[in-house]
């Protein structure tokens, strides 16, 4: 059987930082507008839009010699954070036409299409949707379709053929210039001087003549051209598990349109999840607004899930905590839900007679951890150790959810008993004892005094050394006392008398019910 060849789409923005500044200030189109940037100390053109071009203007220009040629002109300083971020925002965009969407800055995306195209009615119609879309969001873009990376990227910047043929890719480079192999204009300027201008004048020629003069990364890049050597792409988001997706003619705006759309998606994951034994463990709703802005958002789900009813209810809860963040605007024209991360989930004998109440538990975390977040919902887990202050550990109440994840500890039954409230840090308190070493016979907390009429102790624990990191022997005394006043508390004299050159102290670290 033979493998299908790749097909990779070059997007290029060819006037990216003069539509970000027209489309922040709305200005017009047909205005010249020019984008400088400092450059060894003076001030050069570095970007310009269709208007200044048609003056002659170019970038590398001197701000002083274009001002000297048209005193009016109206001239921005470049701001490339701001020029990455809307290039960002396109590559997520374009996540509705394929998850292979990669970054080709400064001013271009490539996705792999592969497989995609004929959801759109074939490339063509892909290329001409995408097209009419940006042309909406006042963006220019220059497009081309190729079996490899390199001859998309070249034609889309230097050709005029935008769909290059399977197969046909030495005959859609042959006219195109040598910088077209994106080899850099001191290589350019190099072929350039000994007579080669064209990728059609080094194609015939003998390989190692020209490895030996112009570098073997020149050949590298002709050879990924010419699709000779694979060169992928390196997706810009996550490759989701399983999705599923809706568009619509009439963009949607009501949140009970979005989680109704939500359910029926998940009913298409979860039979799709079904047939391979999963369950989603993080999910993701993508909603692409009409104007172009793209809203994505997670729900985690402590174990496996693959109910719709359950998924909606989680996701109800992630829009609740979000509130008017997701703004549709005049809609969401295409709804997407995705399966970012699955496990393993074989089935379950069900309760005949009445609900699993681990089920409910778990959703009911679930629901809470994407309403307040994750590190909002924490549960208590038992940790190796004899020291008071790190037997127990806070961990989000999804991840205790794992259950062989975590190490499961039981109480041992001969050991003492451990305070049902325990103090976040131990309280000083002053404590009388009849002999040095003894147990506390009174003490005072909170000003209140307490005579102790029932104690039991001591239980001696020494901490551990690598916890010490002073070098000192710190070594504490536990005692379960009982007052007169009816409180029972756990008090601990810390240090030893004789080895330290203070007095040892007194604590009250918790309280029994």
């Amino acid at each position: 059987m033979s493998v299908p060849s790749r097909r990779y789409l070059s997007v290029w923005l060819r006037r990216l930082p003069t539509d970000r500044i027209e489309r922040r200030f709305g200005l017009p189109g047909d205005a010249p507008l020019i984008v400088i940037e400092p450059v060894k100390s003076a001030l050069r053109v570095c970007a310009l839009n269709d208007a200044a071009a048609r003056l002659g203007l170019q970038s590398g220009l001197p701000l002083a010699d274009m001002r000297a040629m048209h005193p009016g002109i109206d001239v921005h300083h470049a701001d490339v954070a701001a020029d990455r971020a809307l290039l960002e925002a396109v590559a997520d965009w374009c996540d509705r036409y394929t998850p292979l969407v990669g970054l080709d800055a400064p001013d271009g995306l490539l996705l792999d299409i592969s497989g995609c195209a004929h959801l759109f009615g074939g490339e063509e119609d892909l290329m001409r949707d995408m097209a009419r879309r940006l042309w909406r969001q006042g963006l220019n873009a220059r497009f081309s379709v190729a079996d490899s990376v390199g001859c998309a990227w070249a034609v889309a910047r230097f050709g005029d053929a935008a769909i290059v043929p399977k197969g046909e890719a030495l005959r859609a480079l042959d006219a195109l210039p040598l910088a077209a192999l994106r080899i850099g204009d001191e290589i350019a300027g190099a072929l350039a001087q000994a007579g080669l201008k064209r990728i059609g004048d080094v194609t015939t020629r003998p390989r190692a003549p020209l490895a030996a003069r112009f570098g073997a990364n020149f050949l590298r890049r002709l050879d990924q051209a010419l699709g000779r050597e694979e060169e992928s792409i390196t997706p810009r988001l996550p490759i989701p598990s399983c999705t599923a997706e809706r568009r619509f003619a009439d963009p949607i705006g009501l949140e009970a349109d979005v989680l109704g759309t939500v359910e029926k998606l998940a009913r298409e994951l979860a039979a799709a999840m079904e047939r391979r034994g999963e369950g989603a463990r993080l999910l993701q709703v993508a909603l692409f607004r009409a104007d172009g802005k793209v809203f994505r958002f997670d729900a985690k789900a402590g174990a496996p899930l693959r109910d719709p009813a359950r998924i909606r209810r989680l996701f109800s809860e992630r829009f609740a905590a979000i509130g008017d963040e997701a703004d549709p605007g005049f809609g969401y024209d295409m709804v997407r839900l995705s399966a970012l991360a699955v496990e393993r989930m074989d089935p379950v004998q069900a309760g005949l007679a009445r609900d699993d109440h681990r089920v409910e538990l778990a959703h009911l975390i679930d629901r809470l951890s994407a309403r307040f977040g994750s590190a909002r919902v924490m549960t208590l887990s038992p940790r190796e150790t004899h020291i008071p202050e790190f037997a127990e550990a806070a961990v989000p109440a999804q991840m205790a959810q794992a259950g062989p994840d975590l190490p499961a500890i039981e109480q041992d039954s001969f050991s003492p008993a451990r305070p049902v409230r325990l103090f976040a840090q131990p309280e000083e308190v002053s404590a009388t004892a009849e002999v040095p070493d003894g147990p506390p016979v009174r003490f005072r907390w909170r000003h209140v005094l307490h005579d102790v009429v029932a104690c039991e102790g001591p239980e001696r624990i020494a901490m551990e050394w690598w916890r010490d990191e002073k070098g000192r022997v710190l070594t504490r005394d536990y005692f379960r006392v009982e007052s007169k006043q009816g409180m029972r508390a756990w008090l601990y004299r810390d240090g030893l008398y004789g080895e330290a050159k203070n007095p040892p102290r007194w604590f009250l670290h918790g309280l029994f019910a």
